[in-house]
């Protein structure tokens, strides 16, 4: 009975995105760039997809078109937001 309570996915993700993120941190010491930044992007990719599934339970939902199709307008408003702020601030857009 208390085996079917204990939510062992949510703690193995929990533990997952601890260990992630050790990884994360763990690159930024003496690595050459070139290497840096496709760990980082890895360990990105992979943390915030275990984010969705087991957290946001992005899988449980009968309506999964809806579901991909707000994720795609999340990660539309932050790349906009992202290279809007590089434009005017970094690169000197509004000049």
């Amino acid at each position: 009975m208390l085996k079917q309570l204990f939510p062992i996915k949510h703690v193995v993700g929990f533990v997952s995105s601890l260990v992630l993120t050790a990884v994360a941190l763990l690159v930024l010491m003496d690595i050459p760039s070139a290497v840096k930044m496709p760990i980082l992007w890895v360990t990105a990719l992979l943390q915030a997809s275990l984010q969705l599934v087991l957290f946001m339970h992005i899988g449980e939902s009968d309506n999964k078109k809806s579901l991909y199709i707000n994720i795609a307008y999340a990660l539309f408003v932050g790349l906009v937001t992202i290279f809007g702020t590089l434009f005017i601030f970094v690169w000197g857009w509004y000049k």
